[in-house]
């Protein structure tokens, strides 16, 4: 299932990419996550607030790293809460230059398990409001 957002930014392609490619920006525009943890060239771990106040973990690992173009960014699912809900869950970020700035498309590419797979209609939407929202923390994060 692909879930897509797309808005153009006023910041420069170039600045987007420094928030973008750097997972120690990632609290600063991503929902939810408060801090990252065990920051590799290739990896890292977001460490989110629930709905409850609890603290979730969710390990990526970078797919793609075309800079300053595109970035793709993999989920580790196995032995995770996650593994009921998703097969498989990449987040993916372009920039391409645009009149006023840059076009930033945010995807989500999910294979989903579970009763997440009967309703799509409902993980599609969640997902829409969180890839809006990590493009208004984007925008403000780039000012």
């Amino acid at each position: 299932m692909i879930t897509r957002r797309s808005r153009v930014l006023t910041a420069a392609r170039e600045d987007l990419w420094t928030i973008v490619g750097d997972p120690f920006h990632e609290p600063r525009w991503w929902p939810r996550v408060q801090r990252v943890e065990r920051v590799t060239a290739r990896s890292w771990t977001s460490v989110m607030t629930s709905d409850r106040g609890n603290a979730v973990r969710a390990d990526w690992v970078v797919e793609a790293d075309e800079r300053p173009t595109r970035r793709r960014w993999v989920q580790e699912i196995e032995g995770t809460p996650f593994e009921p809900l998703f097969r498989h869950n990449a987040v993916e970020a372009t920039l391409e230059r645009a009149d006023g700035g840059t076009r930033v498309t945010l995807t989500f590419d999910q294979q989903p398990r579970g009763m997440a797979r009967l309703m799509p209609f409902l993980l599609r939407r969640a997902m829409g409001r969180q890839l809006d929202a990590a493009l208004d923390g984007l925008a403000q994060a780039a000012e």
